[in-house]
């Protein structure tokens, strides 16, 4: 009688804990609802003033000869995979947490990282060319990185589920379809009316840039705030989601001076090689993990409040050498080469 009454109360505690756990599931979905739809406009309006940027001249020139182009797509699909998957096996991570970090790994660029190379700036043509060609690229790259690297686990956990989620991680094609367009037609739509109203898209500029920004970064900060998970992550998860974005900006930086890029291009490379896109990789956490996505769920939040911060830290540290720097050394232009 006392082993089924205790067994009544391991039920009971067990089935109060499931639904603890769905319920978070479902706040977290539905408060990703909302953050998507106020995320999509702010990017919009990025996007838009972004545009007002790009010289067709200069961007046909990068697609011309895609040198940087090619330099920048290497850190984005051979290094940050392989620096996720590097991190994973360094700290010994569980399985779920391991694919989560893979995942973001293996994301391409963010928007984000266009207003940054702009507010140190950077060579804004090759920044854009840089998020449309990863997002169009991630739709054969993203796949190829997932089956790569996530065999270490599938093969030493195959009677986990986990283990047989992550076999079948699913790319949300119709989502980086969507992001692809969502860029090219708000930058479209941006040269059209700096060519048209050259003046007023100056101040579309400024003002888009600052309230887009804004939005971004006021709905990462309360996101993070809001959101029921991320920061209970364990502590070598919360490592990596520090030093990660770090070692992305480090490692763009340093193989575009070791091509010996322009230092334009080279804050711009490395901007866009730390700055994934976390709102897709939260996504494909979505569609293809259902059990332990609140443990899971945390390495987006984590990756995306320190790539802002670390971003940030970057453009108030170049906006502090631009003011200190001597007004007889000029500003080095784009086809200037590092030495």
């Amino acid at each position: 009688m006392e082993n089924f009454t205790n067994s009544q109360k391991l039920f009971q505690n067990t089935t109060s804990s499931n639904e603890g756990v769905n319920q978070d599931n479902t706040y977290n979905k539905t408060l990703m609802s909302i953050v998507s739809v106020l995320l999509f406009a702010a990017l919009m309006l990025i996007m838009v003033s972004m545009g007002c940027t790009v010289d067709l001249k200069k961007l046909w020139a990068h697609l011309k000869r895609p040198w940087a182009l090619a330099v920048s797509m290497v850190c984005q699909f051979v290094f940050m995979p392989l620096i996720a998957f590097t991190l994973t096996i360094s700290f010994a991570l569980k399985p779920a947490s391991a694919i989560a970090v893979l995942i973001m790994g293996s994301c391409p660029g963010g928007t984000i990282s266009n207003v940054m190379s702009y507010w140190t700036d950077g060579d804004m043509d090759l920044s854009i060319s840089m998020t449309v060609c990863s997002t169009f690229l991630a739709i054969g790259f993203m796949p190829l990185s997932l089956y790569i690297y996530s065999t270490t686990w599938t093969e030493e956990f195959n009677s986990s589920s986990i283990a047989s989620q992550a076999r079948n991680i699913t790319v949300p094609y119709k989502e980086i379809g969507t992001s692809l367009i969502s860029l090219i037609i708000p930058i479209s739509f941006g040269i059209f009316v700096a060519r048209k109203w050259p003046k007023q898209s100056k101040i579309i500029l400024k003002v888009g840039t600052g309230i887009g920004a804004s939005i971004l970064i006021v709905l990462a900060v309360v996101t993070s705030l809001l959101h029921k998970g991320p920061w209970n992550a364990d502590l070598p998860l919360f490592i990596i989601g520090i030093i990660n974005p770090l070692i992305g900006y480090m490692t763009g930086f340093i193989l575009a001076v070791l091509v010996q890029q322009s230092w334009t291009r080279c804050r711009t490379i490395a901007l866009e090689t730390g700055i994934q896109n976390g709102n897709l990789c939260a996504t494909i956490l979505m569609i293809s993990f259902k059990e332990q996505l609140s443990s899971m769920f945390a390495y987006p939040f984590i990756y995306i409040c320190f790539q802002i911060f670390h971003g940030l830290v970057f453009v108030t540290a170049y906006q502090i050498y631009k003011r200190l720097k001597k007004p007889s050394a000029g500003p080095m232009d784009s086809s200037q080469s590092v030495i």
